[in-house]
């Protein structure tokens, strides 16, 4: 029998998307409590926040919760997360996961493409595994410079990135990615691990229907509700889910009435959103400004951005010097609902420092907002000082 053919898709007009997104997302008021309540009420909405080792006015993991539950300081995500609420793995790219998801990881324990599990195995003796998962269960939390050091390995050479010559770092590697171990904190020794049993007590076990499609169905819908809008066509906001997108899921989950398929004025794209989306409430942006992390959730499909709130953006971190438009380091600002700015900015002892900052044509940045987010961010970081450049049009 033929499939049934497809819904029609729903136009959205950019207003409409860019509100549905910011309101969605947590950014246009603050709707979680402060503290570490709020940062695990966070996570849960998000489904996921994404990784990123540079820390220059906070991590990218601070950054999306600053902008979003008040009461917290640099570090705070981890400290009210881990252990307990909260695991990290492959999701878009490396991230902070809910603990509730945790079963369905460890029932698809998943090799990225780019991960390389089956190298590591070759390259890595058995008893080394078996040795650091008994030593990890026997002593965890530990960090990997705790743990007993089992000799050399051939390290892999991922188009010029070299990973670990060490076997106890490989082994880590390894079971946490099968997700016998798990990342349950960091400190000044780096990634903390331990047995999930210890860590995640209460979701370790939990039983799950097994299969790689019920984790596909799963992850897609949890993307899908993390991304509020998702693209159709490639790109980093699939990551590890390349494969799904091209498998006949999508379709059918649209069929099944749990997405739904949208499409945006000027723009050939169609987009998945959660089924009823329009349904639910909007919130009102509120006054205060706001510092987006580079790999915030709402930045993650940049022709989005530029679809949805006219904002061109692109996170020149890893580009040369000499081929960057904007700078290194340099954060979008949100105001009113509006991606009105960006800025570049450090951490230097006690005072902030915005070496950069830019305004979009046709927008009059607000001072005053803009000093209260810097001063509230400020005070995240440790920083008694604020010291800005004058704003230049982007």
């Amino acid at each position: 029998m033929p499939r049934p053919l497809l819904p029609p898709a729903q136009t959205l007009a950019a207003d409409d998307a860019r509100a549905w997104l910011v309101s969605h997302q947590g950014l246009a008021a603050p709707r979680f409590p402060a503290g570490a309540q709020g940062t695990r009420a966070l996570l849960e909405a998000l489904r996921c926040i994404q990784l990123d080792p540079l820390d220059v006015i906070g991590t990218n993991a601070d950054l999306v919760a600053l902008a979003r539950v008040e009461g917290l300081v640099r570090g705070d995500v981890y400290r009210h997360l881990m252990p307990g609420h909260a695991f990290e793995h492959w999701a878009k790219e490396r991230c902070i996961l809910p603990a509730y998801a945790f079963p369905y990881y460890r029932e698809r324990t998943r090799e990225t493409p780019w991960w390389h599990l089956a190298t590591r195995l070759e390259r890595l003796p058995s008893r080394v595994l078996e040795a650091v998962l008994e030593e990890v269960a026997a002593r965890g939390p530990i960090s990997a410079a705790e743990l007993t050091d089992h000799g050399a390995v051939k390290p892999l050479d991922w188009s010029g990135w070299k990973g670990t010559g060490k076997a106890t770092s490989m082994a880590l590697e390894v079971l946490w990615t099968r997700c016998q171990v798990v990342v349950c904190g960091r400190g000044p020794g780096g990634k903390r691990y331990d047995v999930p049993e210890r860590a995640l007590p209460g979701t370790a076990r939990t039983p799950l229907a097994s299969g790689p499609e019920a984790f596909e169905r799963w992850a897609l819908l949890e993307r899908v509700e993390a991304a509020g809008l998702l693209s159709r066509a490639a790109g980093p906001h699939w990551s590890v889910l390349s494969d799904v997108r091209t498998s006949e899921l999508p379709d059918t989950l649209v069929r099944e009435g749990l997405l739904e398929q949208v499409v945006l004025p000027g723009s050939p794209r169609r987009y998945l959103a959660p089924a009823g989306f329009r349904a639910r409430p909007l919130t009102e942006p509120d006054e205060r400004m706001r510092i987006l992390g580079p790999l915030d959730p709402l930045l993650w499909d940049r022709g989005l951005v530029k679809l949805a709130f006219g904002f061109e953006y692109v996170w020149e971190v890893y580009k040369p010097a000499d081929q960057r438009r904007w700078g290194w380091y340099v954060c979008p600002l949100l105001h009113r609902g509006q991606l009105v700015g960006r800025l570049e900015a450090r951490v230097e002892e006690d005072l902030l420092r915005v070496d950069k900052l830019w305004r979009e044509k046709g927008v009059k940045l607000d001072d005053s907002a803009l000093d209260e987010a810097l001063a509230r961010h400020a005070k995240a970081c440790g920083a008694t000082r604020v010291r800005r450049a004058r704003a230049r049009v982007g």
